[in-house]
């Protein structure tokens, strides 16, 4: 369990994330693509991109493992600038950090010797590490960019929307269920328990395109807060790959496209949306999959609210081979 612990000046500092952060974009695509997490959302993807690259990626898995941990160096704090501002931020951070935080990873697993020289400062090796930054980002990110960046404005103008109708507890709870908001506590599940102290320092909320299921922070407890979170993905993105077809011959393709798009929960209205179908389609198949014992639906008002069963949620897990990286 993280819990993250607020006081009153760090709900006046909390504030959501503008735009893409690009590094943390490619450490946690990087980390997708040596695993089958999400696999109805990301497989498709996956086998796009592996044609993509090339040996120059291999630097950056060692640095981003599938594991529990990466350097907190690799994604800098503040606001995202442009993806270059954002590496040249990586290749700058003081070598001390970057020894420090290479012995952490280089406890969990055996690191290549050319590490040595990354954490002793050698510019020949930091060269390479950009280098390698760079030959990622315009072969794999480039190409998804503005659609990245589609899926991070929709989801900071639904923050937006729920900030102006509840100020800053509106939008701590409309992270739910994803975030539980109980004040003055921001709890999410994690693989480790964690308190993060606050501090009057504020929280960013970060949205990010290939952050997969589980919200994931920052290891040093010193360094600005964040956390980022996955963005609602429309299920047209996915249903591509072998968990997506599974589920699909299960259900039906349609009902496995509408389970996806439910998701942590939502209303008809934005089920309709995430799914690309008529609000009076979205409703015949939660009725269906309610009889089915794989959804509730739940009157809020004059809204209705549905979300996945245990059942259902085993069941999509199942087809996504859940196997995230954490922090």
């Amino acid at each position: 369990m993280l819990r993250i612990h607020f006081g009153f000046d760090d709900l006046a500092r909390t504030r959501v994330g503008a735009r893409p952060h690009a590094m943390w974009e490619i450490v946690l695509s990087v980390q997708l693509l040596q695993n089958r997490e999400g696999a109805l959302l990301f497989d498709g993807w996956r086998r796009t991109v592996r044609d993509r690259v090339q040996s120059w990626v291999r630097p950056l898995m060692t640095l981003a493992p599938h594991a529990t941990y990466f350097p907190d160096f690799l994604t800098p704090a503040g606001s995202a600038g442009s993806p270059e501002e954002d590496i040249e931020a990586v290749l700058a951070t003081p070598r001390a950090r970057v020894r420090a935080e290479l012995e952490l990873l280089g406890a969990q697993r055996r690191l290549p010797e050319w590490t040595r020289g990354l954490a002793a400062g050698d510019l020949r090796v930091i060269e390479g590490v950009g280098h390698a930054l760079r030959s990622y980002h315009d072969a794999v990110l480039r190409p998804e960019w503005s659609f990245v960046e589609a899926h991070i404005e929709a989801d900071r103008a639904r923050r937006m929307r729920a900030f102006a109708e509840g100020g800053v507890e509106g939008l701590l709870g409309s992270y739910s269920p994803l975030l539980r908001w109980n004040p003055p506590i921001l709890e999410a599940d994690y693989p480790v328990d964690r308190e993060l102290m606050l501090e009057g320092r504020g929280l960013l909320l970060l949205p990010s395109y290939f952050c997969c299921r589980a919200p994931v922070t920052l290891v040093d407890p010193e360094l600005a807060p964040v956390l980022v979170y996955p963005v609602a993905r429309d299920i047209q993105d996915g249903l591509s790959g072998p968990g997506g077809e599974s589920l699909a011959a299960l259900v039906g393709r349609n009902r496995a496209a509408i389970m996806k798009a439910i998701g942590d929960g939502c209303s008809t209205t934005e089920l309709s949306r995430r799914a690309g179908t008529s609000i009076a389609s979205a409703s015949q198949h939660t009725a269906v999959l309610r009889e089915a014992g794989l959804v509730t639906t739940q009157r809020n008002g004059s809204a209705v609210l549905h979300n996945l069963t245990p059942l259902g949620s085993e069941l999509l897990s199942a087809s996504e081979h859940p196997d995230a990286p954490s922090r």
